[in-house]
């Protein structure tokens, strides 16, 4: 039977990739997140597709290295309530990290974009133009 070539990762792809990164509590390697988002989405992608996009790569790079020093350890507790509580409060420390690494990436983009856009002589008022409408005839 031919294999079905997986769709292609749009936005919603790589988040729910990312998302499954943010929930990794063992150990972290491009084969077993492959394993786990063949089984979460049903779609098996290669490393070097999952590398290709930023956002995943630097969420496994950050995942990696907070299990690497030990931070991924949740307190287990006899009461279900309390530990789907604490996986849930580990899980969302996860995503504040990875989501502040995000935006100081994106600040530094944006530093380097004005300072192109200065040694080019151009303004804030040029830069701050609205868009062109768009052209559907």
């Amino acid at each position: 039977m031919k294999q079905r070539r997986a769709k292609n990762l749009d936005d919603a792809g790589i988040k729910e990739i990312v998302e499954i990164l943010d929930g990794w509590s063992e150990k972290l390697t491009w084969d077993l997140l492959i394993d786990a988002i063949n089984f979460r989405t049903h779609n098996e992608y290669t490393r070097q597709t999952l590398h290709k996009h930023e956002r995943i790569r630097n969420a496994f790079d950050l995942r990696k290295l907070a299990l690497a020093d030990g931070d991924a350890t949740i307190r287990t507790v006899r009461s279900p309530e309390l530990q789907k509580a604490l996986e849930r409060i580990a899980r969302l420390e996860v995503e504040a990290k990875r989501i502040e690494s995000e935006n100081t990436q994106l600040l530094e983009q944006f530093v380097r974009w004005a300072y192109n856009a200065h040694t080019r002589g151009l303004d804030s008022n040029f830069l701050n133009r609205p868009l062109p409408p768009v052209s559907r005839g």
